[in-house]
């Protein structure tokens, strides 16, 4: 846990570095496509993933040493060709485990929140699920453990095949001849990221592209049919903890007004999107056209932009603080540091939304934050590597309820207003 940690405190910089790089291009080519409310809602997702993985709260049924423990069929030895065997059936495995995700009720989702943003760019790729409760991606590298690729090496390439599946979530480059035929590109990806349906459920590989042409999976982005980026039932929100629970909520809800105990039970493994009539007649859900599709947006003032980057960038700092303190803060403090993250991220993207109760999660969140402090005496060893720190952590949950307060009551008001919306350009 330790370890993936502190790995995690040099692959995170590196992904923000991507962004920022990618936006200064986008500025500079007169297409900027980066919205604050979106990027920021996808760069909390990667932060609350980045907790979930770290803090290990997935159960696993069966590990991958496990099946290479009892059904490797040669001891390998581990040279370069191992390591790029352990690639390619990495790859081949996810590939297998994402369409799953793409082709059942239940698993989807655990992905949506990766579909679920609106523009597509490099802070797209962080949107990442914080709802794998239970991991059954192993199955699928069934393969790799039969041909003895022992777990360490599988542990050193699985970083490596995650970080090089970032740069292909952009808009700004084109086609790349040859490529195209070998790996996954951008052009590839925006299809496999589109709501319009000749797209839908497209090209599934991760890197190597050959697998979605050898499954018929694979979709060409196409100049008459232009990419529009969502997924068909529109979360609506900015609230990534919301997000992921969007798909479950509707399934439990669906399950529960469903007549037949027939639907009631197979609703959870029939293909994505699937309801029972009785329900889709009671209880209709609109459908996202990519004519007529309107982006989630919400009106916000400057002030409320720069506020929404200061409460990200103290998310941040927490985050990397638990990351490197990781061993020192230890069991329980480490989880409840963890809860008190995942409740900072709920309460900030709530005001995003223009919700008014963002002013009472963001009492209840620092009068929590207060108590941490006052019962442990400290934040969690923050003294440690940054002189006065807890005096600052207690000043910013004073200071955050006070901000909060004058946003909510400036902008927003105490019922509340509906968020604007901007046309999708087709």
């Amino acid at each position: 846990m330790d370890a993936f940690a502190k790995a995690l405190l040099f692959m995170l910089p590196s992904f923000f570095l991507m962004i920022i790089i990618e936006a200064m291009y986008a500025k500079y080519k007169g297409k900027f496509n980066f919205r604050t409310m979106d990027v920021v809602s996808s760069l909390s997702a990667g932060m609350t993933n980045a907790l979930k993985s770290v803090l290990g709260l997935t159960i696993l049924i069966v590990g991958y040493d496990y099946l290479f423990e009892h059904f490797a069929l040669v001891e390998r030895e581990t040279t370069w060709i191992t390591y790029a065997l352990a690639f390619i059936f990495l790859d081949f495995g996810t590939y297998w485990y994402h369409r799953l995700a793409h082709s059942v009720n239940i698993f989807w989702n655990r992905h949506v929140i990766h579909h679920s943003g609106e523009d597509f760019n490099t802070a797209t790729a962080l949107r990442q699920s914080i709802s794998k409760f239970v991991n059954i991606s192993v199955i699928f590298f069934l393969p790799a453990a039969i041909l003895g690729i022992a777990p360490k090496v599988l542990a050193i390439v699985t970083p490596v095949h995650l970080f090089v599946q970032v740069w292909y979530h952009t808009e700004h480059i084109g086609k790349l001849g040859w490529l195209e035929y070998l790996i996954v590109t951008p052009s590839q990806h925006r299809v496999h990221h589109a709501l319009n349906p000749i797209y839908l459920d497209k090209n599934l590989s991760p890197v190597f592209c050959v697998w979605d042409r050898a499954f018929g999976t694979f979709q060409e982005e196409l100049d008459e049919e232009p990419c529009v980026f969502g997924v068909t039932r529109q979360v609506n929100t900015w609230n990534p903890i919301l997000i992921n629970l969007n798909h479950i909520w509707l399934l439990i809800k669906d399950a529960w007004r469903a007549e037949s105990w027939w639907d009631k039970c197979r609703i959870w493994f029939m293909p994505t999107g699937w309801r029972p009539a009785d329900v889709i007649e009671k209880y209709p859900v609109s459908s996202a056209k990519p004519k007529q599709f309107i982006k989630y947006d919400t009106p916000a003032s400057n002030g409320l932009k720069i506020w929404t980057w200061v409460q990200f960038l103290v998310l941040v700092g927490m985050v990397f603080h638990l990351l490197y303190q990781l061993v020192e803060i230890g069991t329980p403090n480490m989880f409840i540091y963890g809860a008190f993250l995942y409740l900072m991220v709920y309460s900030y993207t709530t005001l995003m939304d223009r919700d008014p109760n963002a002013l009472w999660l963001e009492l209840i969140k620092s009068i929590i934050g207060l108590g941490i402090i006052f019962s442990i005496g400290e934040w969690f060893h923050l003294d440690q590597i940054v002189p006065f720190g807890t005096v600052f952590i207690a000043a910013y949950q004073v200071i955050s309820v006070l901000v909060v307060g004058w946003f909510v009551y400036k902008e927003i008001g105490w019922k509340g207003e509906s968020g604007g919306h901007m046309e999708h350009a087709t």
